[in-house]
């Protein structure tokens, strides 16, 4: 599974930006699509992720201001980043599972600056 990420930027605090990853196969067919983000010196988080039933799930941290979803037609997830802050700030990558083996995308470099 090849995944390209895309949507990063630059933006002030309470902004948004919406990421788009798309893979090279169905998605429909992927067990999980998620997006995880790493800042220096962190551990890799999973700030949201959709199942191929269509199950989500969200990190608290993001909870109410992010939105995943997918279009299986153009086999696209996004992330919808609203109210965006400080500690938003990283390197977001695309993840999927597909039979048990992990696939990552490029990172795409969200900061959140005034």
């Amino acid at each position: 599974v090849q995944l390209q990420a895309s949507g990063g930027g630059l933006v002030q605090p309470g902004g948004s930006l919406r990421l788009s990853c798309a893979a090279s196969r169905s998605i429909l067919s992927i067990n999980r699509m998620g997006w995880y983000r790493q800042t220096p010196g962190k551990q890799r988080e999973l700030v949201a992720s959709v199942n191929s039933g269509g199950s989500i799930n969200y990190s608290d941290s993001v909870k109410g201001r992010f939105t995943i979803s997918r279009d299986a037609a153009k086999d696209t997830v996004y992330l919808q980043m609203n109210d965006l802050k400080f500690e938003d700030t990283a390197i977001y990558l695309c993840n999927a599972i597909w039979y048990g083996i992990n696939y990552w995308g490029q990172g795409t470099q969200v900061t959140v600056s005034s």
